[in-house]
């Protein structure tokens, strides 16, 4: 972590952090540098990180990543990530225990799973650049199977119900954010408040592999975040990025994409006959076909286009939003590319218009993009 003494301090974000191949510092070595710059770096973990194997069959499962593959997050520079998300639960309360407990080992805070709902509402409290900084973690997409309750494991949730009634899951169309979900979020921003002098909101929401688009619920969610006191809202699921918008000042990054995700378990070639499914009708489903070349990354051709949010806060208190432009190389593999900023921010700029946020006023400095 960077020295904030000074300076104030400087918080990063990635998306989606999936480290189930080996050599897990190679696939992490292109962000690594920035994350490491910063007073506090934050990741999301999609996968359990587990040598248990019974799947909990809902949904499409995720296998676990090898356990010993979390303190190569630390070497990264991430100091904390978030769990609450659709996969955490695929190996059941097992997967979820083996995870927290090598995140505990290798010094990396964590929140948004745990063995009861009580525990994975609890925020990481991380004392950083003299702040101390409350993250808070919620699952938006389903399945409900990957709840936790007052006395069974798995992660924090908003339940947002789909038009149609049916099962909550992430390939549904997704809509009514149940009011109790909003009562529940604003009670715990306020506690997460009272302890903390920045508070850090993930959600994981969205709509997957399509670009730009934003679900009903996404925007009314983010800025009752901000309302209840947030200081920042971060989104992931949809694998490849999405718009930012300021609502009452405080940033919104509405899809981080990748941050780090490398894996063979999107292939159509594989074991799992329910993995194996979902690669052949991707077309069908997301009206696509993956680059071969990123045969650990076989997302949208647009999904190369990455970055790292960013949240610096000056010694007076002053705060600046922005990111870190990024490229994701074949096979999978992100850098760092300031090359590439001014492809980027016209990126992010033209898929936040197509969704229907307000345009963003752009500076693209040798530091990345700073945002207004």
């Amino acid at each position: 972590m960077g020295d904030a003494r000074g300076r104030g301090m400087e918080l990063i974000f990635t998306g989606d952090l999936i480290l189930d191949e080996p050599q897990p510092d190679h696939w992490l070595a292109g962000i690594a540098p920035a994350l490491r710059s910063a007073d506090l770096a934050i990741g999301h973990l999609e996968v359990p990180h587990t040598a248990h194997v019974e799947e909990v069959r809902d949904d499409v499962p995720a296998p676990g990543a090898d356990p010993a593959h979390l303190p190569a997050l630390a070497r990264a520079g991430i100091g904390a990530v978030t769990l609450a998300g659709n996969h955490i639960a695929d190996l059941g309360a097992t997967g979820i225990a083996d995870t927290v407990a090598g995140l505990r080992d290798a010094g990396i805070a964590y929140t948004g799973a745990g063995a009861t709902l009580a525990e994975a509402r609890k925020p990481a409290i991380v004392n950083s650049g003299g702040k101390r900084i409350a993250i808070l973690s919620y699952n938006c997409v389903g399945p409900e199977s990957s709840w936790a309750g007052t006395d069974h494991a798995g992660c924090a949730y908003i339940r947002v119900e789909p038009v149609d009634g049916g099962p909550i899951r992430p390939a549904a169309a997704l809509e009514r954010i149940d009011p109790a979900s909003l009562t529940m979020l604003a009670e715990d921003i306020q506690a997460a408040k009272a302890r903390a002098d920045l508070v850090v909101v993930a959600f994981h929401k969205g709509i997957v592999h399509t670009r730009a688009r934003l679900a009903p619920y996404e925007r009314p969610l983010a800025h009752a975040a901000v309302d209840a006191g947030c200081d920042v809202v971060v989104g992931h699921h949809a694998h490849i990025i999405r718009g930012i918008e300021f609502h009452r000042g405080v940033p919104i990054f509405h899809g981080l994409g990748n941050g780090c995700v490398v894996t063979s378990a999107l292939s159509p070639d594989q074991a799992s006959p329910e993995r194996a499914a979902w690669a052949r009708k991707r077309k069908e489903l997301f009206g696509f076909e993956p680059d071969p070349a990123y045969v650990l990354a076989p997302f949208h051709p647009e999904a190369v286009n990455a970055l790292l949010g960013r949240l610096q806060i000056d010694a007076h208190g002053n705060v600046r939003a922005g990111f870190i432009p990024v490229h994701v190389d074949p096979p999978g593999r992100p850098r760092i590319a300031p090359d590439a900023a001014q492809r980027i921010a016209d990126y992010v700029q033209a898929i936040g218009v197509e969704a229907g946020l307000p345009p963003l006023t752009m500076q693209i400095t040798s530091e990345g993009v700073w945002l207004s």
